[in-house]
């Protein structure tokens, strides 16, 4: 049986809701938004194994990160170091998203082709749904080939929101 492993946490106040956020060591480890703690917890299980989370004020300065984004610094997120651990595929996939630059969309297809999976758009919707790190992983910036807003686990309405926020046009 492995060890408990023990996560720092915090809650974040933002526009759109408070944020959940979960260290390992200095690495986030997890991002959600208030009324999604039970995906946090099942994601966190399921990628760790048991843990206790201790409340922590601003831990490895990640409050801060998360509070400069919703304040207009749009790469805060995307200098900090993440504990993603997922599948090979699901790390490929995630790491694509950093490639991303805030105020623009890339499709499911154009992730897929992006990875070296040109028939893994479906694949990468998938893990999308399960990114453990939510606006640091930024999946809210992958859009259908319509260019349409399709699946974001914390709902379209924040998917929509994070997106005006920086600067996309969704007209």
């Amino acid at each position: 049986m492995r060890p408990l492993l023990r996560l720092r946490y915090d809650e974040v106040a933002s526009p759109i809701g408070k944020i959940l956020v979960a260290l390992m060591d200095e690495r986030l480890a997890a991002l959600d938004f208030e009324g999604y703690s039970d995906r946090l917890h099942r994601l966190l299980e399921r990628r760790f194994g048991p843990y206790a989370l201790s409340n922590e004020r601003n831990p490895a300065g990640i409050s801060t990160s998360v509070s400069d984004y919703f304040d207009g610094d749009l790469n805060a997120l995307g200098r900090i170091s993440l504990a993603s651990h997922g599948s090979p595929f699901q790390e490929r996939a995630w790491q694509a998203l950093r490639t991303i630059p805030p105020g623009q969309c890339a499709t499911y297809a154009e992730q897929a082709i992006k990875i070296g999976a040109p028939h893994a758009a479906r694949a990468i919707g998938h893990a999308n749904a399960l990114n453990p790190i939510a606006i640091a992983l930024p999946c809210h910036r992958v859009i259908g080939t319509s260019r349409s807003l399709t699946g974001y686990a914390a709902g379209l309405d924040r998917k929509r929101w994070l997106l005006t926020h920086e600067g996309v046009d969704l007209a």
